[in-house]
């Protein structure tokens, strides 16, 4: 956070959450036919600014996303260089999952886990400002089936509370 600036977020008590700051809702907890809700802490908001872009894709070269601008460069705002995540799409654990781009600066987050793309909420593409307001609700990302699920692999509600006071 910049200087004295305090923001005050809510963190879901039903969710649990990654450490790149992913909250994770079991949607369908049948062994087979598992399914998740992932979407983005309120966290991020108040550590990085407001959320003004959400891309749900995996560029195919990533570098862009990984240089950092000279003082007085323009920053290119074209994403022909990636393919758009669809459903039906893999994801391994750390491919690149979302891409945010705040005020402040641009995250990078990977998939949590092996899975594969059920539904994308591309209404966060188009409308950024669900993540700043309703990050818990409509705000969502996507909803994906896991390959591999483990209920101890994510913090809980005070695990989380407890990993943001130490960073």
């Amino acid at each position: 956070m910049n200087g004295g600036d305090y923001f005050e977020f809510s963190i879901a008590h039903d969710r649990k959450y990654s450490l790149d700051h992913l909250w994770v809702q079991v949607l369908d907890d049948d062994e087979d036919d598992m399914t998740v809700k992932l979407g983005i802490s309120e966290f991020i908001r108040a550590e990085y600014g407001d959320i003004v872009r959400v891309v749900l894709s995996k560029p195919e070269d990533d570098s862009e996303f990984q240089v950092e601008l000279e003082e007085g460069e323009s920053e290119n705002d074209d994403d022909s260089s990636t393919a758009l995540l669809s459903r039906g799409d893999e994801l391994d654990t750390d491919d690149l999952m979302v891409t945010i781009r705040t005020t402040n600066d641009r995250i990078l987050i990977n998939a949590p886990f092996p899975c594969k793309i059920i539904e994308l909420n591309g209404d966060v593409e188009d409308n950024p400002d669900l993540v700043n307001e309703e990050a818990y609700g409509d705000g969502w990302c996507m909803i994906v089936k896991p390959h591999e699920w483990d209920d101890d692999m994510h913090l809980n509600e005070q695990e989380y509370i407890e990993y943001l006071n130490e960073i």
